[in-house]
C-alpha cells in the first residue's frame, strides 16, 4: 500500500507564491521575445479563416498565407500613412501651441504663487529641473524603444507566416501532450479559444471605428482643430480597457485649450464623457464583450499587471490572454474555482448555498 504525504497549507501557499514570482519574472525578462510571438499568434488566429478560404479555393498554402499577410499589412500601412500625414500637419502648428502653453503656464504660476504664497522663482526652477530630468532619462529609452519597435515590425510578419504555415504541426504537438481521453477537451478548448480571439478582435475593430467616428464628429461640431486625428487617436487609446478612455480625453482638451476658448475644454469633456458612456454601456457589452466574459475587477487588475510587465502592449494583451485562461480553467476540474473568479456570472446564490451548507 502506497503512502501519500499531505503537505501543510502554508507549504502549498509558499509553492504557489514562488511559482507565480518565477512565472511573472520570466514574462518580464522575456518580453522582447514573448510579446511579438503573442501578437503573431493572435494575428495568425485572426487571419486563419482567410487562409483556409483561399486554400479551399485551390490556392497554394504558402501563397494563401502571403496574400492574407499582404492584405492586412496594406491596411495597417494605409492607416499608419493617414495618421502620419495628419501628425505632420499637426507638427506645423507646434510653435503656436508652445506659445499658447507658455502663456497658460505663466498664468498658472502666477495663480499658484498668489494662492499658496510660493515664490515664482522656486516654481519656475522646479519646472525647469523636472523638464531636464525627463529629457536626460528619456533620450536613451526613446532610442531603444524606436529600435525595438522597428525590429518588431520586421519580425512580426515572419512569426505570423511561420505560425500559419506550421499550424497543423503545432496543433498535433498540443494534442500529443495529452492522453487520448483528454483529446476532446483539448479540441474544445482550442476551438473556443480561436472563436473567442476572432470575435473579440473583430468586435474591437468595429468598436474602434464607431468611437473614432463619434469622437471626430463631436470635435468637429465643437470646432477643435485636427478633430479627425484626435478622434482616431482617442479610439486607439480606447482599445486599452478601462484606462485608455481616461487618457484619450486629455489630448483633445489640451488642444482645445491651446487653440480655442476655455469653454471649448468643457464641451470636449462633456462630449467624451457621453461617448464613453455610450461605449461602455452599449458598444462594449453588445459588440466586444459577448465572448469575453470577465468581471470588471479582474479586468482592471490584469490591465495594470499587463502594464507593469509589458507596458502598453501588455495592457492590450491582458484581456484576451486572461479570457483564454478562463476558457482553460473552466475545462479543468481543479481550476474551475479560478475560472469562476475571473467570470461575470451571477454569484449571489452561490454564497447563500455555501452559508447554508456550513450550517448543516
Amino acid at each position: 500500500m502506497e503512502s501519500t504525504t499531505k503537505l501543510p497549507i502554508y507549504t502549498k501557499l509558499a509553492q504557489i507564491i514562488v511559482g507565480l514570482i518565477g512565472f511573472f519574472f520570466i514574462l518580464y525578462i522575456g518580453q522582447e521575445i514573448i510579446v511579438p510571438i503573442t501578437f503573431a499568434i493572435i494575428i495568425a488566429i485572426l487571419l486563419n479563416p482567410v487562409v483556409n478560404f483561399l486554400v479551399r479555393k485551390g490556392v497554394n498554402r504558402v501563397l494563401a498565407i502571403s496574400i492574407a499577410l499582404i492584405g492586412v499589412s496594406a491596411i495597417a500601412v494605409g492607416i499608419g500613412f493617414f495618421i502620419g500625414s495628419q501628425l505632420a500637419h499637426f507638427s506645423d502648428t507646434l510653435p503656436q501651441f508652445k506659445e499658447k502653453f507658455g502663456v497658460l503656464q505663466k498664468d498658472a504660476i502666477d495663480w499658484v504663487s498668489e494662492t499658496f504664497n510660493v515664490s515664482k522663482t522656486k516654481i519656475q526652477a522646479w519646472i525647469t529641473d523636472t523638464k531636464k530630468g525627463l529629457g536626460k532619462s528619456g533620450i536613451i529609452g526613446k532610442t531603444l524603444s524606436a529600435l525595438t519597435s522597428l525590429l518588431v515590425l520586421i519580425i512580426l510578419p515572419v512569426y505570423t507566416f511561420l505560425i500559419l504555415y506550421y499550424k497543423p504541426r503545432i496543433l498535433e504537438f498540443i494534442e500529443r501532450l495529452f492522453k487520448k481521453d483528454k483529446h476532446d477537451v483539448v479540441e474544445e478548448v482550442l476551438k473556443e479559444t480561436k472563436t473567442l480571439i476572432q470575435s473579440y478582435l473583430v468586435g474591437l475593430s468595429i468598436e474602434a471605428v464607431i468611437v473614432a467616428t463619434l469622437n471626430s464628429v463631436a470635435l468637429l461640431i465643437i470646432g477643435v482643430q485636427y478633430a479627425i486625428l484626435l478622434g482616431i487617436i482617442g479610439a486607439l487609446l480606447n482599445l486599452i480597457p478601462y484606462l485608455g478612455g481616461l487618457i484619450a480625453i486629455t489630448l483633445p482638451m489640451l488642444v482645445a485649450l491651446a487653440t480655442g476658448e476655455p469653454i471649448d475644454v468643457l464641451w470636449v469633456l462633456i462630449a467624451y464623457i457621453v461617448v464613453q458612456l455610450l461605449d461602455n454601456n452599449f458598444l462594449v457589452p453588445k459588440i466586444v464583450a459577448s465572448k469575453v466574459r470577465l468581471n470588471a475587477l479582474i479586468s482592471i487588475i490584469v490591465v495594470l499587471i499587463g502594464n507593469a510587465l509589458w507596458g502598453i502592449s501588455g495592457m492590450f494583451l491582458s484581456i484576451p490572454i486572461t479570457a483564454i485562461l478562463k476558457v482553460i480553467f473552466d475545462r479543468i476540474e481543479s481550476l474551475k474555482p479560478f475560472g469562476f473568479l475571473l467570470g461575470d456570472e451571477e454569484s449571489a446564490g452561490a454564497g447563500l448555498n455555501f452559508r447554508s451548507r456550513k450550517r448543516k
